[in-house]
């Protein structure tokens, strides 16, 4: 008899126990649920759970900081954080944005190996506070987004499966030789508003590449080794005074080139450095030509507006002018330049019959 009631004692203690385990549980996914407005229902006793977290009582999962939907994001933004919170491994998508996170510590991720997203931007991340390959463990990243922090360099060890890496309004001056190693599968990379003065050989690696933004720097030449399958790059509001011959030949996909806010002049363009086939767009406004560079006929949008061109050359946009040969230009700006309407040859409107926008 007394056998039994020792039994009865332990099954209820036991019993006790594991409530009190769920109930806590239980009650900090209904504090966390209840802020988002999300539903609930009566199972499990007495317990109120929500309906999407019915099958997670016994795990927590989400860091009561951040917010959790069963879509595997993980919000995090804009709560005043100081820290980055231990991620889960069933999260994907992790967005920690406008906060006061300073450093990255190791482990946060380390069980997060599924993430495709990091989203870290307008925080006050230093280079010198974030652990040494702290992304390397991440296989199936493919965005990371750092930009406006106060980095001084690119992160380390980063893994080759990101597509777009954006690092611009930072504090970075160089670009190691080795911060892009392996970044094959890369197709999109801004750095813009930094203060790189010439990344080297670091875009080398990029062969899968197409969009490189490096506006805002202090470059004083178009970057060497710049990879084969760019289509759009931006190098305005830089320091560069001359161009190298023929890089635009050498790279057939490059469709969209911005050069404004330079110091470029008539002397630091090569003869027929734009006339190529493939080009459609080209920004050489704001800098100091005194003249039309040789276009091809198949460019769309030329801007040449603020510089101190003085003559308007027909030949710049046609070599041969009638009814077969015209220029595809649709939009031209040339106002803030030292020519009127009155300097236009009546060639012009042959030669520019496709266009519908011409600032003079």
């Amino acid at each position: 008899m007394c056998g039994w009631i020792v039994l009865l004692l332990w099954v209820g203690l036991v019993d006790l126990s594991v409530t009190q385990q769920t109930d806590a549980l239980t009650w900090l996914n209904y504090l966390r649920n209840r802020a988002n407005g999300g539903s609930y229902t009566q199972n499990h006793g007495n317990h109120y759970i929500s309906a999407e977290a019915e099958n997670e009582l016994v795990e927590v999962e989400c860091p009561l900081e951040c917010d959790c939907p069963s879509t595997y994001p993980m919000y995090c933004h804009s709560r005043n954080l100081q820290h980055v919170p231990f991620v889960h491994s069933r999260m994907k998508y992790v967005y920690l944005q406008n906060n006061r996170i300073r450093g990255i510590t190791h482990g946060v991720f380390d069980n997060a190996t599924g993430l495709v997203w990091i989203i870290l931007h307008m925080n006050q991340l230093c280079s010198d506070q974030i652990s040494d390959k702290i992304f390397a463990k991440l296989p199936k990243l493919e965005r990371l987004f750092l930009h406006h922090n106060q980095l001084e360099r690119l992160p380390t060890g980063l893994p080759r499966s990101l597509r777009d890496l954006r690092a611009n309004h930072n504090a970075i001056s160089s670009v190691s030789a080795t911060a892009l190693r392996g970044l094959d599968r890369l197709a999109e990379l801004r750095l813009h508003t930094n203060n790189i003065e010439d990344p080297g050989s670091a875009l080398e690696p990029l062969q899968s590449l197409t969009i490189l933004d490096l506006h805002g720097n202090r470059l004083t030449k178009v970057p060497e080794n710049l990879p084969p399958r760019l289509s759009q790059l931006y190098l305005e509001h830089n320091l560069i005074s001359m161009l190298p011959a023929g890089f635009l030949r050498e790279r057939p996909e490059l469709r969209f080139v911005r050069l404004a806010h330079n110091h470029l002049t008539d002397d630091g363009i090569p003869p027929d450095t734009f006339n190529v086939t493939t080009l459609l767009e080209l920004d050489l406004s704001h800098n100091r030509l005194e003249k039309i560079p040789t276009m091809s006929t198949r460019l769309q949008n030329l801007y040449l507006q603020a510089n101190r061109i003085k003559e308007f050359s027909v030949s710049s946009f046609c070599r041969v002018v009638d009814m077969a040969n015209y220029s595809n230009l649709r939009v031209l700006r040339l106002e803030a330049n030292k020519i009127s309407p009155h300097d236009v040859s009546p060639k012009a409107l042959l030669c520019l019959r496709k266009a519908t926008t011409i600032y003079l």
